[in-house]
């Protein structure tokens, strides 16, 4: 059995994971996991990943987790170019040094801020407090101006001159609020010529093809009582 990725587009180190293996030319068969639907608690997935998180791969009898060990465990095995996670020892330090910053800092920014703008009022019918909304795009714009700072600096990406896993952790990342109408991006022309810079390597059509999922999300049909006791332990977490 060939390369099975579990992945839900609705969730952005899912759709890191698919533009990389679709942009390298990688074969996989997807296995489609709906988190809304609670798919991920299903015991045939937890067989895959215990940790019952997308996204997931199996390749034969080989199960591995987390988006990250994912990518770099795709760069390994199809040898993709350099550019995606390189060789040279400082420059793949500052792909690493992204890759571990951005799991407790953009990432939570990002998630909370699509929930409580729009998946929240949207999908759950809840209404979300003023003042925890404006302290989650406070912190999502500090979040915003260390990504620039410490990170893009002057560079064309994150890393250097080239494309990297961080790019692609990164701009799936900042989807999430540009789905929930966040222009975040108006005010930040360093940040915006950069999102150019990695839609044009990945390409507009797969670039579009991946983020369907998310961009529609707004029209999501309200969420039925099943649902919203199944969300209610993320609900409370995104909400503190």
């Amino acid at each position: 059995m060939g390369l099975q990725l579990y992945l839900d587009l609705l969730s952005q180190p899912c759709r890191a994971v698919y533009i990389f293996a679709k942009k390298n030319g990688i074969p996989f068969e997807l296995r489609t996991v709906d988190l809304l639907k609670g798919q991920h608690y299903s015991d045939d997935f937890a067989q895959v990943n215990p940790l019952r998180k997308v996204p997931a791969l199996k390749d034969g009898d080989f199960t591995l987790a987390e988006s990250v060990a994912i990518l770099l465990y795709l760069t390994r095995k199809y040898e993709t170019p350099d550019h995606w996670y390189p060789q040279d020892l400082q420059a793949r330090a500052r792909v690493d040094e992204y890759l571990a910053w951005q799991h407790t800092a953009l990432r939570t920014s990002c998630t909370r801020t699509m929930w409580q703008k729009m998946l929240f009022p949207v999908f759950l019918g809840q209404r979300v407090p003023p003042e925890t909304l404006a302290s989650t795009l406070a912190e999502l714009d500090r979040c915003l101006q260390l990504l620039e700072d410490k990170f893009l600096k002057d560079q064309d990406f994150l890393s250097g001159p080239h494309i990297s896993v961080a790019d692609l952790v990164a701009i799936t990342e900042l989807m999430h609020p540009v789905s929930a109408g966040c222009d975040i991006f108006k005010n930040r022309p360093k940040l915006a010529a950069w999102r150019k810079r990695v839609e044009d390597a990945v390409g507009e059509d797969l670039f579009q093809e991946a983020h369907a999922v998310i961009m529609k999300a707004k029209d999501l049909p309200p969420a039925d009582t099943a649902m919203k006791e199944r969300l209610k332990p993320l609900a409370q977490l995104l909400l503190q």
